[in-house]
């Protein structure tokens, strides 16, 4: 691959551009510590260094003017993210010192590294596998706590043992097939028996990893959650209260939210987009009306719609929807016959969290079952399964030699995932996603 290569130092800034207390620069590549030598201050110290260590000092121009104070965190060969021998540069964050450091960097051989290419070389020298190279990007952008502390259990290799598991015992099978293959049809020692009870095992345990990517899909991109209801019923005072801040302008006067408001928050450790969205009732003013098309538009395309009712005028929906929960809003002055809470008291509130996060999630919290996130991961597994069902519904009707056919494609969907079977064109569409410094 022309973008990513593993024979030249690289580097690349691995927190924000922007001013800061500190600013990381990472480099990598063989030869990058005597390279860095060239423009720092304490030479003889740095060299010094035999496994990993922090070396603190002043970055200098060729020409020996101090660009800033630093402390390196210097790695030799094989201990250091990448496994490469590598240094990462703690520097002030200003700007214009960082545009002075890239430059000094430059002078002495470094290149800008490419998206991914830090994580790149980390699979390339065998690190990690794909499975937990996609776990990095993953834990950079999930957006709960939940999605963060998953990825990091993919990182962690657990999902990488358990696809291992069921690699042996298909390897074990191919072994059995191989051993037929190998005899002459008369001297075969005895008929090959369908292994059921391994590859049914097999076949279940990756329908449960397919079936997670779906489940996992509420803590990977967050749902979104509209308010709706008639005006006036308490939707902006609701919104704030989520929120936990004041969004939404609440008054008495019907009417006031003429379009919807939207905010990421977390509810119960879920990410959810909240809609605050416009009364709905009968409005001849062109703009109002606007906004309900607009929250009608919002309530079809929503994972949950929470439709506020005020008890004492009850405007209830035209239509129960099946992702609707009916809430009377405004308990304090009069409560409603389901329900009920009060975004002035806090009352019913834990109540209707409850409902939330029993409708977002059902029954997909579980930490202790291994779950994917990534599209290709799921699509190699459905694939994997697909030739192990079409294997086995064959059961005694073919040949050895088919059969050995189907286990090695399963094989082969199993080693896809993981990355022990792949092409550049996989890694560079996967690496690319990456952010720069990763």
């Amino acid at each position: 691959m022309e973008a990513y290569t593993t024979d030249e130092p690289i580097y690349a800034l691995a927190t924000a551009f922007a001013p800061s207390a500190l600013s990381v620069v990472r480099t990598s590549g063989d030869g990058c510590i005597q390279m860095i030598c060239r423009i720092f201050s304490s030479k003889k110290r740095l060299l010094a260094v035999e496994g990993s260590a922090l070396v603190h000092g002043y970055l200098e121009t060729l020409e020996g003017e101090r660009i800033d104070e630093v402390v390196l965190s210097v790695y030799r060969k094989g201990h250091g993210y990448t496994g490469e021998e590598a240094v990462e540069i703690s520097a002030h964050g200003s700007l214009s010192g960082l545009r002075r450091i890239f430059r000094a960097l430059e002078s002495v051989g470094f290149r800008q590294a490419k998206r991914g290419e830090f994580t790149f070389r980390a699979f390339m020298h065998g690190r990690m596998d794909l499975t937990q190279a996609e776990a990095v990007e993953e834990i950079i952008s999930s957006k709960s706590e939940l999605s963060q502390a998953r990825a990091l259990d993919r990182l962690e290799g657990r999902l990488r043992r358990r696809l291992e598991e069921y690699r042996e015992k298909l390897l074990l099978i191919l072994s059995s097939l191989e051993v037929q293959l190998d005899y002459a049809e008369d001297e075969i020692p005895e008929d090959w028996v369908f292994p059921e009870a391994e590859v049914d095992e097999i076949i279940s345990g990756l329908e449960r990893l397919s079936a997670s990517f779906d489940s996992s899909r509420l803590f990977r991109e967050g749902a979104k959650i509209v308010l709706a209801g008639s005006t006036n019923a308490g939707k902006s005072s609701l919104f704030n209260l989520l929120m936990k801040e004041n969004r939404a302008i609440v008054s008495s006067v019907p009417g006031t939210t003429r379009d919807y408001i939207e905010a990421w928050s977390e509810i119960r450790g879920i990410p959810v987009r909240l809609y605050d969205t416009a009364g709905l009732r009968e409005s001849s003013d062109e703009i109002e009306s606007e906004g309900i098309r607009r929250s009608e538009k919002l309530m079809q395309d929503a994972d949950l719609v929470l439709f506020l009712v005020d008890p004492t005028d009850p405007r209830l929906p035209e239509r129960k929807l099946d992702n609707m929960i009916v809430i009377y809003s405004k308990s304090d002055l009069e409560r409603g016959e389901g329900l009920s809470i009060s975004s002035e008291t806090g009352e019913g509130i834990k109540e209707l969290l409850d409902e939330i996060e029993s409708f977002l999630t059902r029954g997909s919290r579980e930490l202790d079952e291994i779950v994917i996130d990534s599209v290709r991961q799921r699509d190699e597994i459905r694939a994997c399964l697909e030739t192990l069902r079409a294997a086995r519904s064959l059961r005694r009707t073919t040949s050895v030699d088919v059969y050995a056919l189907y286990f090695q494609s399963a094989l082969t969907s199993i080693g896809t995932i993981t990355g022990e079977v792949t092409g550049e064109e996989l890694l560079e569409t996967l690496f690319s996603r990456f952010c720069v410094g990763k």
